[in-house]
C-alpha cells in the first residue's frame, strides 16, 4: 500500500487498531462486506469498528497542497 496514516489506537478505548487496517482495506477492496471482515477479525467494539470503517485517506490530498505551495514559493523568488 501507499503511505497510510491510520491512528495507531482507537480514540475511544485505546485498543490497538493500526495492525488490522491493511488486512481490512485489502479484503474490502477485494469485495468483502466491511462488517463481515471486522467480525472475522474480532473487532467487536463499535468504537474500534468506527475507526476502521470511517477512515478516509487524505495524505494524497495534503501532498497536492504542499506541492502547490512549494511551486508558488519558487515563483516568488
Amino acid at each position: 500500500m501507499t503511505d497510510i496514516i491510520i491512528p495507531v489506537r482507537c480514540f475511544t478505548c485505546g485498543r490497538l487498531i493500526a495492525d488490522k487496517f491493511e488486512e481490512f482495506a485489502r479484503r474490502v477492496k477485494a469485495g468483502e462486506r466491511p462488517s463481515q471482515v471486522m467480525d472475522e477479525m474480532g473487532m467487536k467494539r463499535y468504537c474500534c469498528r468506527r475507526m476502521l470503517a470511517s477512515h478516509v485517506e487524505v495524505i494524497d490530498e495534503f501532498l497536492k497542497y504542499s506541492e502547490i505551495a512549494a511551486s508558488k514559493r519558487a515563483e516568488m523568488e
